[in-house]
């Protein structure tokens, strides 16, 4: 089984407020474009655990080899990251049939609008 852990900051361990399984081998990724290729390298996770706010996301290195922000606007959040996966898999149907997901975010509006997403669609594919 494939596990794949969504949070800018923490890392499985440090999530206590929700269920997360503690004895799996854990794939972590920091943002929106990890989490995208991650699933396009690797596949759809069985199970994928999200936070929504990601953070910021925008570096360069500048002439002196420094890594920079570049830009001060938040990135694309677990929400974005959830509707990219409905759309994927609407278009290529690559969801494993025992597909779960929980969401340890600390946004409670961001939190149930990942689990309203998700719960939607998997209950119209009949998961």
């Amino acid at each position: 089984m494939k596990y794949l852990f969504l949070d800018d900051e923490r890392v499985p361990s440090d999530v206590t407020w929700v269920h997360i399984e503690r004895t799996t081998e854990w794939e972590i990724v920091r943002s929106f474009n990890e989490a995208v290729d991650w699933v396009l390298k690797n596949g759809v996770p069985n199970v994928i655990s999200f936070d929504h706010d990601l953070g910021y996301e925008a570096f360069d290195t500048n002439e002196h080899g420094i890594v920079v922000v570049t830009d001060s606007t938040e990135c694309k959040s677990g929400y974005d990251f959830a509707k990219w996966l409905v759309n994927y898999d609407l278009e290529e149907n690559v969801f494993p049939k025992n597909f779960q997901f929980t969401v340890h975010s600390m946004n409670p509006v961001g939190a149930r609008n990942i689990m309203a997403l998700l719960n939607n669609y998997l209950r119209s594919k009949g998961k």
